[in-house]
């Protein structure tokens, strides 16, 4: 509120800086500070990013993991090496990151709880576990003022513990990573497409648009298909198969969902909330 006793909406800003299976790297800030959500891309790829779209590394105050694959973390020892950054994760992801090879600078490492909320750069944070093929893997749910973003991706399918956290986003980036038929007559091997398609894999396009069907509301005012394959999928295909379902089940959009897919190895243009 301001002086004259006026209320000032503070912008909320977030860009995906890229997403998909070569890297993954959101960015979520207001006009003071600013938090990553992984760091699966070089540290100077990053950097570049962050310029580009007029965000300062010193406004950044650290880094969400969400698990131990190196599309994930590729950039993480570099960010707390050289701008030593704090990194956030729970015990066991560390335990999985972390070996006597790893560079990652040891006053930057923090542990967090699952299912408990953290308070960071503004933000109130709470991890929540989702099922993937790594020794544990998380979303985020995180608030600023009255506006929830929920981060979801990489999981084969959405748990009951999971979809609360979803359920509840102003702003959802949710995983939307192949279309059922490009996977199936693909090249892949037949083990990877089983892991793909399996519980602890990753969402394909119908399981993402029957959920996002089944929660739809004007609440949900920007959804983010993300992580798409380079092999499996197209964003085409990703949003054509959103559109089609919803269609069936006799949805129509009021104008108030903005629906976006998210490049994999480019910045998507800046989203903006007010707190």
């Amino acid at each position: 509120m301001s002086a004259s006793g006026k209320i000032i909406l503070m912008k909320l800003n977030f860009c995906s800086l890229s997403s998909g299976s070569s890297g993954n790297c959101y960015y979520l800030g207001n006009e003071f500070h600013g938090i990553l959500i992984d760091a699966g891309i070089s540290a100077t790829s990053i950097r570049k990013f962050l310029k580009n779209i007029g965000i300062s590394m010193q406004s950044i105050m650290g880094v969400l993991v969400t698990h131990n694959h190196s599309d994930h973390i590729k950039g993480l020892e570099v960010l707390t090496r050289k701008n030593h950054l704090p990194a956030f994760t729970t015990p066991k992801i560390w335990e999985s990151i972390l070996n006597p090879r790893t560079k990652i600078t040891r006053d930057c490492i923090r542990d967090i709880p699952l299912q408990e909320k953290f308070h960071l750069a503004g933000f109130d944070i709470e991890a929540f576990p989702v099922y993937h093929d790594a020794p544990e893997t998380i979303g985020f749910q995180i608030c600023a003022g009255d506006k929830i973003i929920t981060i979801a991706t990489d999981l084969g399918h959405i748990c009951q513990t999971a979809a609360p956290y979803i359920k509840e986003a102003n702003l959802l980036v949710i995983e939307s990573n192949y279309d059922e038929e490009m996977l199936v007559n693909g090249r892949y091997p037949y083990y990877l497409k089983a892991r793909i398609r399996s519980d602890h894999g990753h969402l394909g396009n119908l399981q993402t648009s029957v959920f996002l069907a089944d929660i739809i509301s004007d609440n949900l005012s920007h959804i983010c298909l993300a992580h798409l394959s380079k092999n499996n999928n197209t964003p085409e295909k990703a949003l054509q198969t959103l559109m089609q379902t919803l269609s069936e089940r006799g949805i129509k959009l009021t104008g108030q969902q903005q629906i976006s897919v998210l490049k994999r190895s480019l910045p998507t243009e800046m989203i903006s909330l007010a707190e």
